[in-house]
């Protein structure tokens, strides 16, 4: 039985999106071996995401676990949970700041190649690396030619490198004594994210 247009558009809950890139943590770290030049912890083998999480955000280096989250996830749910974070850690933006968060936004509503290379061109050229431009730069290397017309593209480790240290800005820039509990929002949402094992 074909489901009708009505049954598609009924307000019953859909299961979610596959968030994550493997389904194996070390699947992930075979195909993207760059993540160890970020971490110096290891998955013991068949450990799962939640688990690796947990251990790494009790670490004497918790930080290690926002590195892992962006590696770890799809590069639009990087940057949805990037921009997500540093929304609630820097509400309070420059005017550049803000158009650049548009275009970030533009390109997870519409993820046009056209939407890709205004952000990166507006994060390359920013005044300044605030948590922001790191999201932009997130976003314009998260795959295909950096241009129109060129043939060079980025490395698939750059886009969740430049998400990871996006957030580690916004948390960096809050006061000192809320920065513990700035790491926790952002690590207790990427909890949410890595949902599978």
């Amino acid at each position: 039985m074909t489901a009708t247009m009505d049954d598609l558009n009924s307000e019953q809950t859909l299961p979610p999106a596959r968030a994550i890139r493997f389904d194996r943590v070390n699947e992930l770290y075979a195909a993207m071996p760059e993540i160890t030049k970020f971490m110096h912890v290891r998955p013991e083998v068949e450990e799962g995401y939640r688990g690796f999480l947990e251990r790494l955000r009790a670490s004497d280096t918790p930080e290690d676990a926002v590195t892992f989250t962006a590696f770890a996830l799809q590069t639009r749910a990087t940057v949805r949970w990037g921009l997500d974070c540093v929304q609630a850690l820097a509400p309070d933006m420059t005017p550049e700041d803000s158009h650049l968060m548009k275009t970030v936004e533009d390109w997870l509503t519409n993820g046009s190649q056209e939407n890709r290379w205004a952000t990166l061109q507006t994060a390359l050229f920013a005044p300044h690396r605030s948590a922001v431009v790191y999201l932009g730069l997130g976003v314009g290397w998260s795959g295909g030619p950096l241009a129109p017309n060129d043939l060079v593209t980025v490395p698939s480790w750059r886009a969740p490198r430049a998400v990871s240290t996006a957030i580690m800005r916004a948390v960096g820039q809050t006061r000192t004594e809320n920065r513990t509990a700035s790491l926790d929002f952002v690590l207790d949402r990427a909890a949410g994210l890595l949902r599978i094992n």
